[in-house]
């Protein structure tokens, strides 16, 4: 069977990192049926994608969401392969937890059991660092891999803990598929994502790039993050499909590592001259326990404040041949591209 004849589904297809991965999957050849919560942003989307790869009618986007049953029995019908980027990850942190753990959680069991019964051969699950390094000790030597897992049972945060029961979870249901089952699962956990975006949505974490070059952020705390551009986690989600050997297994997404001071300075090094001053002084970690205080969105991150955890992405690498590009050339097209959206 060709590619042409393959139909792999994508779930949150209006998404960030789902829109990549929809032109990657375009761009190979594939059929590709979006799912979303709102289809009304069909024609959108199939315009910023249409102005990079030709459609020739293998693009189409149908309803369904995480929270019913109705409809993913249609949107899997004839997939071949699913990729489930579908999962809320709001700015501010809900006050009660169980509004992102339920969509989260039986939302991925949803689409596993649609899978299953569709005879889907794989699907790939995103999920995140968010389910390996949280309520664990991040100082000393220790490097988080794909052994690591995020402890539920710490004070950890609603998305941590929601992409945490969401993958476990997952990982039960497919161990006990009754013999005979063909569907294969692979999680993919990326770190924080930037990248070009492809039209006027922006993900949780480009708003970061946003709010440096709009000077909303009037400084860095002292945070250390697992950088990844999304066209390389696009990448590895098809990657991840098509291996015969990535069956069964996790993989860690992350690129360069870097402080939230040095991404500043490499903004401001390339922006400036055109304009956009970046703030690159560090704050105390007093203060910004202080603006967490008025601002909810910088919450999540206060735990993380002066920690630099490790992370290896060696099983991508030795697997799959995945090799992430750098950091300084993903904030730069990251920046570019919310310019040339005019987000900026």
């Amino acid at each position: 069977m060709s590619q042409g004849e393959d139909l792999v589904v994508v779930t949150g297809a209006t998404g960030y990192i789902a829109q990549h991965c929809v032109l990657q999957l375009l761009e190979a050849g594939y059929r590709v049926r979006g799912t979303a919560r709102n289809p009304s942003r069909a024609e959108r989307l199939k315009e910023a994608l249409g102005r990079l790869t030709n459609l020739e009618g293998r693009f189409e986007l149908v309803q369904a969401t995480l929270e019913q049953d109705d409809g993913w029995d249609a949107a899997l019908a004839g997939a071949k392969f699913v990729l489930h980027v579908a999962s809320p990850l709001p700015q501010v942190p809900p006050k009660d937890e169980n509004e992102l753990i339920g969509p989260a959680r039986e939302g991925t069991l949803r689409v596993l059991r649609a899978a299953a019964r569709a005879g889907v051969q794989r699907v790939v699950l995103t999920s995140s660092i968010a389910a390996i390094v949280f309520g664990t000790p991040r100082e000393g030597t220790n490097v988080f891999d794909e052994a690591s897992w995020s402890d539920t049972s710490k004070d950890i945060g609603a998305y941590e803990k929601s992409k945490t029961l969401a993958e476990r979870a997952a990982w039960d249901f497919v161990e006990k598929l009754p013999d005979g089952s063909k569907l294969e699962l692979v999680t993919i956990n990326p770190g924080f994502v930037f990248g070009p975006v492809l039209d006027e949505h922006v993900g949780t974490s480009v708003g970061l790039v946003k709010r440096f070059l709009t000077k909303d952020m009037p400084g860095c705390a002292n945070w250390y993050l697992a950088c990844v551009d999304v066209r390389d986690i696009a990448e590895l989600h098809l990657l991840a499909m098509t291996s015969p050997a990535a069956a069964g297994q996790r993989f860690l997404g992350t690129g360069e590592s870097a402080w939230m001071v040095d991404m500043a300075r490499i903004l401001d090094e390339h922006f400036r001259p055109r304009g956009y001053s970046v703030p690159t002084r560090l704050f105390p970690n007093w203060l910004v326990h202080v603006v967490a205080f008025f601002d909810p969105s910088v919450r999540p991150i206060l735990k993380a404040l002066g920690k630099q955890p490790e992370f290896s992405h060696e099983r991508a690498t030795r697997v799959l041949g995945w090799k992430p590009r750098g950091l300084e050339e993903t904030l730069v097209a990251t920046g570019e591209s919310l310019i040339a959206h005019g987000l900026i």
